[in-house]
């Protein structure tokens, strides 16, 4: 199994919908699992009620969802590791600086990716490809790596954040998946 872990602030929202519509893209049996995780993140029970409705709305599943921190172990158990702002990233390499090349951003993962050959060989081998492209690829503002955060904002602004994340997770099952892949 290959994982991946999507890590935003509070675990409440683009990281619990990431997780979530990744998993509803990839669908069952799939090699690659999901997992989510917030560097300001703290225990509750259940997804947030608005971003539950949304995610459901796109076919995502809200159930057995509870927020958690983002730790060390998380990081280096995972295969690959996408921050949903370039500051969840650093978060991520801080606790575990082995993971660097296996940390990146949802937008900076795809971007890179999309110039990379990822030969067959799933999920580790799209991850190697797209690491080996780092600093070979013109650099891009800050802000076009990171999907705002919609707290705090009104719903339509959750829903229009939720969107932009499915269209990034349904990229990110044709790189993981490799070439041909119909997602």
């Amino acid at each position: 199994m290959t994982g991946v872990l999507f890590v935003c602030t509070g675990n409440v929202y683009r990281s619990a919908l990431a997780e979530r519509l990744l998993a509803a893209r990839l669908g069952p049996g799939s090699a690659v699992r999901s997992g989510s995780a917030g560097t300001e993140a703290w225990h509750r029970a259940g997804m947030d009620g608005a971003t539950r409705r949304v995610l459901e709305e796109l076919g995502g599943d809200g159930a057995d969802f509870a927020p958690r921190p983002l730790a060390a172990p998380l990081v280096a158990d995972a295969a690959l590791v996408l921050g949903l702002a370039r500051e969840h990233r650093e978060a991520a390499v801080r606790l575990v600086p082995a993971a660097l090349r296996r940390c990146f951003t949802l937008k900076e993962f795809l971007r890179l990716a999309a110039g990379a050959e990822v030969p067959p060989g799933g999920a580790a081998a799209a991850v190697a490809a797209v690491a080996a492209r780092r600093g070979r690829v013109a650099a891009v503002a800050p802000e076009e790596d990171d999907i705002a955060d919609p707290w705090g904002r009104p719903h339509h602004e959750l829903y229009a954040c939720a969107r932009e994340i499915d269209g990034q997770v349904t990229r990110l099952v044709r790189v993981l998946q490799g070439p041909g892949t119909t997602a």
